[in-house]
């Protein structure tokens, strides 16, 4: 009597129930998986924030599908004027920013191309759409790039859309300049749109002059950015993501009074966070400068215990909060993350929950408290 699109395993995997028993037994642990900004330990302007929610006018409902106008102002300076307000709509995630943009461009059955490695959370949103994934691979070669013939010879007339994570998690890598006039060229061939997820943007770990920061200055091809305050500010509990469409202007205004009508019928963007936007936004810079200081060290680290004769590998890395650690290939990924957890009581992600290709990678995340990464690195690395 259930849809067929929630047909998914239920079962918690083998780290999952054991770290489940490990909590439970009130053991210690070392947690090297944290990516939730509120729970690491960063210092926020509590009272700017508390007041901006605090703003009387959110007492009056102001229903726009859109977003208030204040609010896609505010979204507008972010990018310091690069984009209209008119060309920007709210929304309540990034999640459901998916979830709007795969109901505008696909019918059930169509595909959309997604990044491998990546965050597995494209099949869940593509499916809840009855939307097909299918998967364009990154290759590393002392650095990530995206495997353009595959990824062309995926194509097919029930394509609808290229999803790109820019930068990439895990893997942290940002697009190239080369590899975007390809995909235009490809776009522009087959009536695709592009989609980027751009939520780790303003985290570059190093500065690139053949990377692509942003696509929002893209006009070739209908393109749909997508951020939000999850990370920007980071703030996810308060539930404010944005789409910025670009493209043709005729395509790009069809395409914005259909998306207008999908959010219409939801209305989901609460007001008092929309009209706290701009104060909001004004004071990201206070945590996103401890939060880049804060990886760049962990990174740091990082490399300082992982040499070039160790038995162990740091991938390289552009930006975002994660790195992956490539370990040497005496037992498995769930072997070593299972090891790590049981004996050492160190959380580590194996590459398997983001579809890495293959054997052995492990990730971390570099939002981690300075002390509790250092220490969980040195545990990792004595299993040597």
């Amino acid at each position: 009597m259930f849809s067929s699109r929630l047909e998914w395993g239920h079962e918690a995997n083998s780290l999952a129930q054991l770290l489940e028993r490990k909590r439970a037994a009130g053991e210690p642990l070392l947690d090297l998986t944290e990516s939730n900004p509120t729970a690491a330990g960063f210092d926020y302007p509590e009272r700017e924030i508390v007041a901006s929610l605090a703003d009387p006018r959110s007492l009056r409902y102001e229903p726009n599908p859109a977003g208030l106008l204040a609010a896609r102002d505010a979204v507008a300076e972010y990018y310091r004027g690069r984009v209209n307000p008119q060309r920007l709509l709210l929304t309540a995630s990034t999640s459901e920013a998916y979830a709007l943009v795969f109901k505008l461009l696909a019918d059930p059955g169509d595909d959309v191309l997604v990044p491998r490695p990546s965050y597995p959370l494209f099949e869940f949103l593509a499916s809840l759409e009855s939307v097909r994934v299918k998967q364009y691979a990154l290759v590393y070669h002392g650095r990530w790039e995206i495997d353009l013939d595959a990824l062309a010879s995926a194509i097919t007339e029930r394509t609808r859309a290229i999803v790109l994570v820019n930068p990439n998690n895990p893997t942290g890598s940002f697009l190239k300049i080369d590899e975007l006039q390809r995909l235009i060229a490809l776009c522009k061939e087959h009536q695709l749109a592009l989609v980027s997820d751009e939520v780790f943007g303003d985290y570059a770990l190093r500065e690139a002059s053949d990377v692509v920061r942003s696509l929002i200055d893209v006009d070739e091809v209908l393109t749909f950015v997508f951020s939000g305050l999850s990370k920007v500010v980071g703030l996810p509990q308060l539930k404010l993501g944005w789409i910025a469409a670009g493209g043709p202007p005729e395509l790009r205004l069809e395409a914005l009074r259909r998306m207008e009508l999908i959010a219409d019928t939801y209305l989901s963007v609460a007001t008092p966070v929309q009209w706290a936007l701009p104060i909001l936004l004004s004071s990201r810079r206070f945590l996103q400068e401890q939060i880049r200081a804060r990886t760049r060290r962990n990174l740091e680290f990082l490399r300082e215990q992982i040499g070039p004769s160790s038995s162990w590998r740091v991938l390289d890395v552009e930006g975002g909060w994660y790195a992956i650690v490539q370990a040497p290939r005496i037992r498995s990924e769930e072997e070593w993350a299972l090891l790590l957890l049981r004996e050492d009581g160190v959380l580590v992600q194996p590459g398997f929950f983001f579809d890495m290709e293959s054997e052995a990678f492990l990730v971390v995340s570099l939002l981690t408290r300075p002390d509790t990464f250092s220490e969980g690195i040195r545990r990792i690395l004595a299993r040597a």
